[in-house]
């Protein structure tokens, strides 16, 4: 992370992530929803918060732009629970245990990987460069 000049916190802690995938899970069915996926790793991987709770959750979305009270529902009824069990049976397909994990062409690559693994993994799976 340093190395690419990505913010990055000391962590403690690790927190269950599961409601934070079900919140994303809801927002990037929105216009500009993938603003979620920035303001959760702010939150984890720099400020060092607590993904696991509601109130933390609701204030990542607010900061992405979504409204508290509907995110509050999205986490207090737990509807996008089942589309995020579904990507976990994906994950569980692919042997996928940690993330990030990039899939391409049937392969993948896990964790933070440097720029050139990932280039090699997308050229296999077919893709042309263009330097």
């Amino acid at each position: 992370m340093k190395e690419e000049g990505l913010p990055y916190g000391e962590r403690t802690h690790t927190y269950n992530s599961r409601l934070a995938q079900e919140l994303a899970a809801w927002a990037v069915r929105l216009p500009d929803g993938d603003r979620i996926h920035d303001e959760l790793f702010k939150a984890y991987f720099v400020a060092g918060e607590n993904i696991a709770s509601k109130e933390v959750l609701i204030s990542v979305a607010r900061k992405a732009g979504f409204p508290d009270d509907v995110c509050a529902d999205v986490l207090e009824t737990r509807r996008f629970s089942d589309d995020v069990e579904s990507d976990w049976q994906l994950s569980r397909q692919y042997g996928i245990t940690g993330v990030p994990t990039f899939v391409a062409g049937g392969r993948g690559v896990s964790g933070a990987q440097p720029y050139e693994v990932i280039e090699q993994l997308i050229v296999s799976a077919g893709a042309i460069t263009r330097r």
